[in-house]
């Protein structure tokens, strides 16, 4: 091993593996799935006034062979799901996934039979954003994140994200209607 204060100024030591996570976290190619108000905020956040290129993320890629970080911002149904799980799929790897919103995290208000209570049943999720909507800033501490994650781990290991959950079955239990109250008029039932 030699010394490095006795190696010429121009040169540059450090590890391969800084380098490739640094190329890595800094030119995220985000894949949207957006719906609803999440959406908008989605794009507010790529214009000039956040400045999402700061971050290498400005290339929005709808095309999941060319992405590298899906954002799923808004409600999702279950009819929705498997065409997302299929996009997921196709995404390379390594892949990490932004969940935006309230409804993407856990149905937000929507407690229906279509809609999904949450994605991370059906898919692995890195960082969760909270808000609904949230702001633009909210979903760049969520990207930072997502570049702090890079940096410590750098490759997710083999096995380490938990395989998808392919069959689709809402989580909901029907609760009993409330007894219903006779319906009259001037005093007599219909």
């Amino acid at each position: 091993m030699f010394d490095t204060q006795q190696l010429p100024d121009n040169v540059l030591t450090l590890q391969l593996k800084k380098v490739v996570n640094w190329a890595r976290r800094s030119s995220l190619w985000p894949m949207p799935f957006a719906t609803a108000c999440c959406g908008i905020e989605l794009m507010a956040t790529a214009s000039s006034r956040y400045d999402l290129a700061r971050f290498g993320a400005e290339a929005m890629r709808f095309s999941p062979r060319q992405s590298d970080l899906m954002i799923v911002a808004g409600r999702v149904t279950i009819k929705m799901m498997p065409v997302l799980q299929h996009i997921y799929q196709q995404m390379t790897e390594p892949k990490w996934v932004i969940s935006m919103g309230a409804c993407a995290s856990t149905g937000g208000v929507f407690d229906a039979y279509a809609t999904i209570q949450g994605i991370d049943q059906f898919m692995p999720v890195d960082v969760y954003v909270p808000g609904c909507p949230p702001r633009p800033e909210t979903l760049i501490e969520g990207i930072m994140a997502i570049q702090r994650i890079i940096d410590e781990e750098g490759l997710p290991p083999a096995g380490r994200r938990r395989p998808l959950q392919l069959a689709i079955e809402p989580n909901l239990k029907p609760v009993p209607q409330p007894m219903s109250v006779p319906v009259t008029v001037g005093g007599r039932p219909l």
